[in-house]
């Protein structure tokens, strides 16, 4: 009887390393706290917005460089990954989004505000690619596509997160104190260091010659646009709702008086 992906992800992990399990839980927390990060804006663009004397269209500019920037961060931490290794790359890319979201607390006009976020979409960029990267080739293969799937859990997971902690804190320590609290994912970067191994198909690769990025991109240029137009769609999918939702739901009863 063939057993399902769950069952054989469940079997493999039975034999998985300490190191194996602690990329799963670095990279699954990694994206849990970008998105945590990201999303907390999302909350109080009318607190930013009445904060800055600036209408909230002016505010959610700062969600959309953040989103245009994040491409960038992908590319840049993807190299830097497959130069220097998935572990290091990782630890970088946490710290700098935390660090980013500790400065937009202290945001003295909107400009400010926008050029930080915009920082910020870079790093963020960098986390799905390199933690992804770090997991699938580390842990057994026949757990790879349960994995991506937890993995992938991850986003919305942040964003519930952001919207427990808006609720719970909001009132007490306003939008500023909780990018404040956005900065405690740096802490990650601790456990990455002392518990996770670089992958080891990184550590396998090292000594061969790779293709340039422009070489893999002449020929495969058809399947790049299509991956490019796809993830395009799915962000316009996903972030022309979940965004502006909070926003548009403020004068609903089911959200506290904060909003």
């Amino acid at each position: 009887m063939t057993q399902t992906a769950p069952a054989v992800a469940k079997s493999a992990a039975g034999s998985w390393t300490p190191a194996q399990r602690s990329a799963v839980i670095a990279s699954f927390l990694a994206w849990v706290f970008d998105a945590f990060d990201f999303f907390l804006l999302v909350f109080v663009l009318h607190a930013v917005a009445a904060d800055f004397g600036m209408p909230i269209t002016s505010v959610t500019f700062a969600i959309v460089v953040t989103l245009a920037t994040r491409p960038i961060g992908a590319f840049v931490f993807g190299r830097v990954a497959d130069r220097y290794g998935r572990r290091p790359t990782l630890v970088v890319v946490i710290v700098l989004y935390s660090v980013l979201e500790l400065l937009s607390a202290f945001s003295p006009n909107l400009v400010f505000l926008i050029c930080v976020r915009a920082l910020f979409g870079i790093a963020m960029g960098g986390v799905w690619g390199v933690g992804a990267s770090l997991t699938m080739e580390t842990i057994p293969p026949s757990a790879r596509g349960i994995i991506s799937g937890l993995l992938q859990a991850g986003y919305p997971t942040g964003y519930l997160t952001a919207a427990l902690v808006y609720g719970l804190l909001f009132p007490l320590v306003g939008w500023r104190g909780l990018f404040v609290l956005g900065a405690v994912p740096a802490l990650l970067s601790i456990y990455v260091m002392r518990s996770v191994q670089e992958s080891t198909g990184w550590t396998a690769a090292q000594g061969t010659k790779h293709a340039s990025a422009a070489a893999v991109l002449k020929a495969h240029w058809p399947l790049a646009i299509y991956a490019i137009l796809l993830m395009t769609a799915f962000n316009f999918f996903s972030h022309s709702t979940q965004d502006l939702y909070p926003t548009s739901s403020r004068s609903s009863a089911a959200f506290p008086p904060a909003w």
